[in-house]
C-alpha cells in the first residue's frame, strides 16, 4: 500500500504532530500523524511494495452514542452511506473503485465508524473526492425507498448473524448482562428489531 489515509486531505496545511521511524530489526510500521486546519487528523503509512492505496476514514461515531429506543441507528446510518451523494449518485463510487481493480467497504462498531477503499494508488485523489462528497452531500440522494431497502437489509443482516445463528444471541445477552440498563454498551451495533422498526424518515 502506498498510503493510509485516515480523514485526510493535503498535506501543505497540515501540522505534523507524530512521526514513528523504524530502528533496526524492530517491528513497527513507520507512520506520520498530522492534524489539518478543521481539526481532522491524518495518518500517512508509506509502503511501496504494491501500486495500491488504501484509505480509511474513521468517525468517532458508533452504537455508543446512541439512546435507549434508537439502538443500531449507526449503524443504519453506515448503510445509508453507500446510497450515493450528490456528485456521485449510487453506483458512482463502486464504479469507480470495483471498475478499477478496487474494493470499498464500511464498518460499524460501539466506538467508531469508517469507510474504506483499496484501490490503484493513481486513484487517491479520487477516493478522497468520494468520501468528503458522501459525507457533504449524502441527504440529497436519501429516498424513502432506498430508506426502506437499508431498513429490510440491516434486519435481515440481524437475522443472519445473530437471531438465526446458532449461540447467535450469546454476545447480546452477554453485553446486556454485563452493563447496567440503558448503558449504550448494553446493547449490540446491530440493534434491536423493535428499533429498526420504528426508524423514520424525516424530509
Amino acid at each position: 500500500m502506498s498510503a493510509i489515509a485516515i480523514a485526510g486531505t493535503a498535506l501543505g496545511q497540515a501540522k505534523l504532530v507524530e512521526k514513528v521511524t523504524k530502528k533496526g530489526n524492530e517491528i513497527v510500521i513507520p507512520y506520520e500523524k498530522y492534524v489539518l486546519p478543521n481539526g481532522l487528523t491524518l495518518i500517512l503509512a508509506e509502503d511501496h511494495s504494491d501500486p495500491l492505496v488504501h484509505v480509511d476514514v474513521t468517525y468517532h461515531v458508533g452504537s455508543a452514542r446512541e439512546e435507549i429506543g434508537k439502538s443500531g441507528f449507526a449503524h443504519f446510518f453506515e448503510h445509508m452511506m453507500f446510497e450515493g451523494s450528490d456528485d456521485a449518485p449510487k453506483g458512482v463510487h463502486d464504479k469507480i473503485t470495483i471498475g478499477n481493480g478496487g474494493t470499498n467497504n464500511g464498518s460499524t462498531n460501539r466506538d467508531r465508524t469508517n469507510y474504506y477503499e483499496t484501490v490503484p494508488n493513481n486513484l487517491l485523489e479520487n477516493m478522497i473526492w468520494l468520501e468528503a462528497d458522501r459525507m457533504g452531500f449524502l441527504l440529497g440522494q436519501v429516498t424513502q425507498d432506498r430508506f426502506e431497502v437499508q431498513r429490510a437489509t440491516v434486519k435481515n443482516e440481524r437475522g443472519q448473524n445473530y437471531d438465526n445463528r446458532p449461540y447467535g444471541l450469546a454476545s447480546e445477552y452477554a453485553s446486556k448482562n454485563l452493563y447496567p440498563c440503558g448503558h449504550p454498551y448494553s446493547w449490540l451495533t446491530i440493534g434491536y428489531i423493535e428499533d429498526l422498526n420504528r426508524s423514520m424518515l424525516m424530509t
